[in-house]
């Protein structure tokens, strides 16, 4: 077992705390991935205070100096891709093939935010004054604090930190606990490109005590978190009280719409996809399945007959399509969900249970769950179960379709299927989500365009693409006569 420490001002320290986490492969509880700090609130200080130091310097960098290091981590990322994707699998559960995708997404998220410090940081503004020149030009937040989850452990921490850091930054990071020799593994390779001491910090522990601290700590200027809407709801309060700059990111309900012109064989794949893979572990994750009633049979009929296909197991076996839930908190979260399902009245048309089949009971598996006679007043149809949970709805037209597509307090992401052009148009006007997709699952996003939801599931702010712009920078007006 390999212990990781906390990385303060380029160096790798143990907490003060004398507690340790150990991290515990979800497919085989047996098996203990590695060890990280479970730190105390000083150590935050510690870091804000040393990243606090470190941006007074790199905010003088030329932008494409400072790409030059987010290139060096990009390719150090890439010769060590096969180890932090296994390393992702045993600690969080998802298959190898989707480990290895994501951080290849990590990759390619550096070399995006690289080229990013030899774009344009500004606009010149016709002034008034005929002998005046007036401009902006973005300047850096400060020190940036980044919260982030369990289920993309290099995705979500590099798309927040490749932008923050090339628009001038610094960086204190607290990984999901769930996820942190993962998130470990990924500052190596920061370390190892040769960033200034202090530019990045990790401080693994509790979100009560280390994600509040970041909150609280008045050297911290700007917050940035993904997560569940509860917890989200407390960073952004606590940014708001003191001042600083916030954006959330947090949980989806999302529809998918089948049409009576769909293709429903692409659907029902999309569906799958949308909604089971990674376990349904994705803020994107497909959760609700609309149907026009024309065609509900046949397409119930073609998802139950590709989803009893389905192999649950270890993602490290090639056969395996879906792993394990990521805890036994994740895990209980969801057979509870299922119970609450059967309590309201939908019917149990596939799943359901646990499996503890053979090396199964080693781990936090769940069955692939399908529930039909759902309706929109049902928990099940409310809240994010965040597990492989999908709910089947009837509905008699495109109409009513989007109007219970809407009816939840979430606004993430959202797809339809139909081969039909108003059908299209209609859905795109209509649907309250922050990423509306035709003809494709609900849980794809491009990290040159931006993303974030409506409603709860997000600050109303955006990430990734030329959009993390306005969150890592602030615009200053500059006024200059001779």
């Amino acid at each position: 077992m390999t212990h990781y420490l906390n990385y303060i001002n380029g160096e790798w320290q143990e907490s003060a705390s004398n507690r340790k986490y150990q991290s515990i492969n979800p497919a085989n509880t047996s098996e203990i991935v590695g060890e990280v700090e479970n730190s105390v609130a000083a150590e935050v200080d510690k870091a804000a205070s040393y990243s606090q130091q470190a941006y007074l310097s790199w905010k003088k960098l030329a932008g494409a100096e400072r790409g030059q290091y987010l290139y060096k981590t990009a390719d150090i990322l890439e010769s060590r891709l096969e180890d932090i994707a296994e390393t992702m699998t045993r600690e969080m559960g998802k298959t190898l093939p989707e480990a290895k995708g994501e951080t290849a997404r990590g990759v390619a998220l550096l070399r995006y935010y690289a080229g990013e410090g030899m774009r344009e940081e500004g606009d010149v503004i016709p002034s008034t004054d005929a002998a005046a020149l007036m401009l902006t030009k973005r300047v850096p937040l400060g020190v940036v604090g980044v919260i982030t989850p369990w289920n993309f452990p290099v995705a979500i921490p590099i798309w927040k930190m490749a932008p923050a850091l090339i628009y001038g930054n610094t960086v204190v990071f607290k990984p999901a606990l769930e996820a942190s020799v993962t998130a470990a593994k990924v500052i190596e390779c920061f370390d190892e490109a040769g960033l200034p001491s202090g530019v990045i910090n990790m401080v693994n522990g509790e979100g009560a005590e280390i994600g509040q601290r970041i909150v609280d700590n008045p050297q911290i200027n700007g917050i940035t978190f993904t997560g569940s809407d509860k917890t989200g709801k407390i960073v952004g309060q606590g940014a708001l009280n003191r001042g600083a700059k916030y954006q959330l990111e947090m949980g989806g309900k999302n529809p998918v719409i089948v049409t009576k012109d769909a293709d429903i064989d692409l659907a029902v794949e999309a569906t799958i996809s949308g909604g089971l893979r990674s376990t349904g572990q994705k803020c994107t994750a497909t959760s609700r399945v609309i149907i026009d009633e024309s065609i509900y049979s046949t397409f119930k009929e073609k998802l139950l007959e590709k989803v009893a296909k389905i192999t649950v197991g270890n993602g490290l076996h090639p056969e395996t399509w879906m792993g394990p839930s990521v805890s036994d908190k994740q895990l209980n979260t969801v057979l509870d969900y299922i119970e609450i399902g059967k309590n309201e009245g939908a019917t149990l048309i596939h799943g359901g249970n646990r499996l503890t089949d053979n090396e199964l009971d080693q781990g936090y598996f769940v069955e692939p769950t399908i529930f039909e006679n759902v309706t929109t007043d049902m928990r099940i149809a409310q809240e994010e179960i965040f597990g492989p949970v999908l709910a089947l709805m009837k509905v008699k037209d495109l109409g009513e379709a989007l109007t219970i597509a809407n009816d939840v307090e979430f606004g993430l992401s959202a797809s339809i299927f139909t081969t039909n052009i108003q059908n299209m148009l209609d859905f795109i006007d209509d649907m309250e989500a922050g990423l509306v997709r035709i003809n494709a699952e609900s849980a794809g996003v491009e990290l040159q365009a931006p993303f974030g939801g409506m409603k709860k599931s997000s600050s109303h702010s955006r990430e990734q693409g030329q959009a993390a712009k306005e969150f890592y920078t602030n615009t200053k007006t500059v006024f200059i006569k001779g």
